[in-house]
């Protein structure tokens, strides 16, 4: 199922919302707002088959606005069908949680929330999960600081010739050998 095939389907479904397409190489990827998010996910849940949250995540497209996405991935087992719901999100403004859609999006909403800074409306327990307590700031932030100064390394593939190749193999062995 393409995103327009998608859209056709759940406009009437899920009246209210506004969804567009957005081009995808792999599978079906639709934009919706914030507001018809769990409508939209329960719809996708109980009459798509899509049962499984496979992941959320974001993406910070600073400094344009709005400038988050939150990414969800869904997959449908019975109809070996994915798709890729997308919700844009300003700085500061939240989300509302599919935790009550399924009850699986409760710790990648707080990856999401604790890398990214993006709250979500409603979740029970919103707090860091993969960063300490006491950190301050997200870290998958573009303009979080990075206080670390490394030059780049650029490596050489390795080359050797035959005979380089053979001696190598010949004083590995004799070294195992000896132990």
């Amino acid at each position: 199922m393409d995103a327009p095939d998608l859209i056709a389907a759940l406009t009437p479904l899920v009246p209210g919302v506004a969804f567009e397409a957005a081009p995808s190489a792999d599978f079906a990827t639709i934009y919706l707002p914030a507001s018809g998010l769990v409508q939209t996910c329960t719809v996708l849940r109980d009459r798509f088959a899509f049962e499984v949250l496979v992941e959320v995540t974001a993406v910070d497209y600073h400094p344009r606005s709005p400038r988050f996405e939150v990414v969800y991935h869904l997959l449908s087992i019975a109809k070996l069908n994915r798709v890729r719901l997308k919700v844009r999100a300003g700085d500061g403004e939240g989300v509302p949680t599919i935790q009550g859609v399924w009850s699986a999006a409760g710790w990648p909403e707080r990856e999401v929330w604790d890398m990214f800074g993006i709250p979500f409306d409603g979740h029970p327990d919103l707090r860091r999960i993969l960063m300490p307590d006491d950190w301050q700031g997200h870290p998958q932030r573009k303009d979080y600081p990075v206080q670390v100064r490394k030059t780049a390394q650029t490596y050489e593939p390795l080359e050797v010739t035959e005979q380089e190749f053979r001696d190598n193999l010949a004083r590995d062995r004799y070294s195992r050998d000896r132990q």
